[in-house]
């Protein structure tokens, strides 16, 4: 099991324990708050086993059908698990609602929920904060979207804990669907985030700015490179994807054009890991527009 896998797996047995904890007193004592919680970390369950899949089947390597590999399961499980939370908030909403409207607020004794909330908020930023480890130093978006699950989790966590401290301080049982639409609005804010951040990389949106320059500032150190024709970039997974259309020397060698495009491929995915980059050279014609001009971006 990998590295990526196996930190999946983990969110998958954590997920798991808490959502039973959750469920037994968020049944035992009425609190639509604590089964909201339980609702959302179930979705995070949901999320962790979509994760282990689209990481598991993202190493897969390139074959004939997948001739760029497998990358896009993970963005692909990045905008279903946004979709997930979703479907998740508008329950949440609607029994909350149903609550507050009917003005049948069940009554119940706090201190068990206090207990599980805090607990769950231990445990869950000790996952995410693995999670966001790993994620980030294998840019892996599966697991960053999982971890950013765990975020919220941990803030609607906390909101519940303080309001069922509350609820023990004051008697107010109203506080407990209204801690339910809070958990809600949290848990859509999330699914926004991951549903767009996946569908920007699943229609080849290019990469960020930042990427951008980067490539940008390794050509500029090759004389040779007279301008620049075409850049083409987009993310699939963990996968940064470049193409380059460069018009250079017309007196270059075809092995000097090799050696270029070998050290401009070493100098891009040293700044930029995970890249596949192509590079196709053209020469420069005595009558175009690069001819006799300095290096354009």
């Amino acid at each position: 099991m990998s590295k990526k896998e196996a930190t999946a797996m983990l969110s998958i047995l954590s997920n798991s324990f808490l959502i039973i904890i959750k469920l037994v007193v968020g049944f035992l004592t009425g609190s639509i708050s604590i089964i909201s919680e339980a609702l959302h970390s179930f979705s995070d369950l949901l999320a962790s086993f979509i994760a282990f899949f689209s990481v598991n089947r993202a190493a897969q390597p390139a074959d004939a059908d997948h001739p760029f590999g497998h990358g896009k399961y993970e963005d692909l499980s990045c905008f279903f698990e946004g979709l997930l939370i979703y479907a998740i908030a508008i329950y949440i909403i609607y029994e909350s609602v149903i609550k507050i409207s009917s003005h049948k607020i069940q009554e119940f004794e706090p201190v068990w929920g206090i207990v599980v909330m805090f607990f769950s908020v231990v445990v869950n930023i000790i996952v995410s904060r693995k999670l966001f480890a790993v994620g980030k130093e294998t840019d892996s978006i599966a697991l960053i979207g999982d971890a950013e699950h765990l975020n919220t989790d941990i803030i609607s966590s906390l909101a519940v804990l303080v309001g069922l401290l509350a609820i023990k301080v004051t008697g107010y049982h109203i506080i407990d669907p209204v801690l339910a639409l809070i958990v809600a609005v949290i848990i859509i804010k999330t699914a926004t985030e991951l549903t767009l951040t996946s569908a920007k990389n699943l229609l080849d949106s290019s990469l960020p700015e930042k990427d951008l320059n980067v490539i940008h500032e390794v050509l500029r150190n090759y004389v040779q490179i007279v301008g620049i024709k075409y850049i083409g970039t987009r993310k699939s997974g963990s996968d940064k994807i470049i193409v380059i259309t460069l018009i250079v020397n017309k007196d270059l060698t075809i092995k000097d054009g090799h050696d270029l495009c070998d050290l401009l491929e070493q100098g891009i995915c040293s700044q930029l890991p995970n890249s596949l980059v192509t590079i196709h050279l053209e020469p420069c014609e005595g009558d175009c527009c690069f001819c006799n001009k300095p290096f354009v971006k």
